[in-house]
């Protein structure tokens, strides 16, 4: 959205210093700044102060800064994360697009995707980037979306009660999208009760006039429909949107019947993993709710893709199928992956687990559980870092293409763990050409 210099003071409560200036969008990163966008130095382990001369170098319009001014165009506010807040604030109130926002305790990065491919085909949609979820990328994503959006949509995180409720102050949506509710962050939440109350504050704001869209699979989420000011749309089994004949391609692209509203219709994905038949139902209920007809919706489905590591496929030179589904982990989403793996065609099925964080009292028994769902599939699992599963423990990378052992196009191979892990380098390496091919000889000195 373009602002003026002048309307992000007034919206800020800040004061400009220097001449008046259009700013296109904003940012908090100098690394991935643009031309002519608003730098938000947040303070944080680093202060972005220090790099208001990048910023500046970088070709920003202007800046916002609780010190004095560096040169360029300032707009000097009280505290520049609050003010971020208040300008993503103040642009909703200027975007007259339909707001859809997102939550749960998993899938709600690949609904996000899929909503904006289903009603992409038919709209001007704009969506979070990645996981842009918490109290700077709501705004960033609000700040940054086209004048001429007609639906934004907008995935929202949560690491305790009440934030929820701050991300739809901010947002204010029309339609409300909530994909399930576990065992997630519970060192945070300290119950999933806890998970569902600050899940269920996307739906108590919504508005009399917007949609609740809930997954019907999931009881504290169906639940949800009780506390909706707004119509209820279910989906899922027994929902307004059912998937049938649900199958799996060799690369595990789903394809199934839709049954909505008493007609069926065929729906082909382009994502990996049974599990996205459900987030694909959710993106066609979204879709449905702000007027794309279903075959539209389906359409752009058809060459949808999500963010990045996620359920991505590769072959290996030497023929092994790399899953890297390395953006995240917890028990239901590590399930998920687990069982996938176990669909595909190998002889050799081999899962790298990294640690499946903020667990809470639930760290052991939900690793262990991992561990006995490996033995179930015939899945051999190989542990990075994590003693918490009971196998012996690969310390490093090193360790673990040893412990993969040779590798061949008979052989599948699951790279998931929590961020902290960073296991989406371990598979970028085990698609080098020299990766999991077996010991190698020693060097001559």
């Amino acid at each position: 959205m373009l602002l003026t210099a002048t309307e992000i003071a007034m919206a800020t409560g800040g004061q400009v210093i220097g001449p008046e200036v259009t700013c296109s969008g904003a940012s908090i990163d100098t690394r991935t700044i643009e031309v002519g966008q608003l730098f938000v130095p947040i303070v944080d382990a680093r202060d972005g102060h220090d790099f208001i001369p990048v910023a500046l170098a970088a070709g920003c319009a202007a800046y916002l800064t609780e010190r004095e001014s560096l040169g360029g165009i300032a707009i000097k506010v009280d505290d520049t994360g609050a003010a971020l807040t208040a300008l993503g604030r103040y642009v909703r109130g200027r975007h007259n697009a339909t707001v859809i926002g997102v939550t749960g305790s998993v899938g709600k990065t690949s609904v996000k995707d899929l909503a904006l491919a289903a009603i992409g085909s038919a709209r001007i949609a704009h969506a979070n980037p990645r996981s842009f979820n918490n109290e700077l990328g709501v705004p960033l994503t609000l700040i940054n979306a086209p004048d001429e959006a007609e639906v934004l949509i907008i995935e929202m995180g949560a690491r305790g009660i009440g934030h929820i409720a701050d991300l739809c102050e901010i947002a204010r949506p029309d339609i409300g999208i909530v994909t399930y509710v576990g065992a997630v962050h519970t060192s945070e939440f300290g119950s999933v009760e806890a998970v569902a109350k600050a899940k269920a504050e996307l739906v108590a704001a919504l508005p009399v006039s917007g949609k609740a869209i809930l997954n019907a699979d999931c009881a504290p989420v169906l639940a949800m429909r009780e506390a909706s000011p707004a119509p209820v749309i279910t989906y899922g089994t027994g929902g307004d949107l059912q998937a049938t004949n649900i199958e799996l391609d060799p690369t595990l692209r789903p394809s199934f019947k839709l049954v909505s509203v008493g007609r069926v219709y065929d729906v082909e994905l382009s994502v990996h993993g049974a599990h996205q038949v459900s987030n694909a139902l959710a993106a066609i209920a979204a879709a449905q709710a702000v007027g794309v007809a279903p075959s539209e919706a389906i359409a752009g489905l058809a060459n949808a893709g999500v963010s990045p590591w996620r359920m991505e496929l590769s072959h290996a030179p030497n023929g092994a199928l790399i899953i890297n589904d390395a953006y995240n982990a917890n028990a239901i989403s590590t399930e998920a992956a687990l069982r996938s793996l176990a669909a595909v065609e190998a002889t050799q099925r081999v899962a790298v687990l990294g640690v499946m964080a903020e667990l809470g009292d639930r760290h052991d028994q939900d690793h262990q559980s991992m561990t006995a769902l490996c033995g179930e599939l015939g899945i051999r699992l190989v542990a990075f870092k994590e003693p918490a599963y009971g196998v012996e423990v690969c310390a490093d990378f090193a360790a673990v293409v040893a412990a993969l052992g040779e590798l061949d196009s008979s052989a599948a191979v699951l790279v998931k763990g929590s961020r902290v892990a960073a296991l989406e380098e371990l598979a970028e390496l085990l698609l080098q050409p020299d990766a999991g091919s077996g010991p190698q000889p020693e060097s001559e000195q």
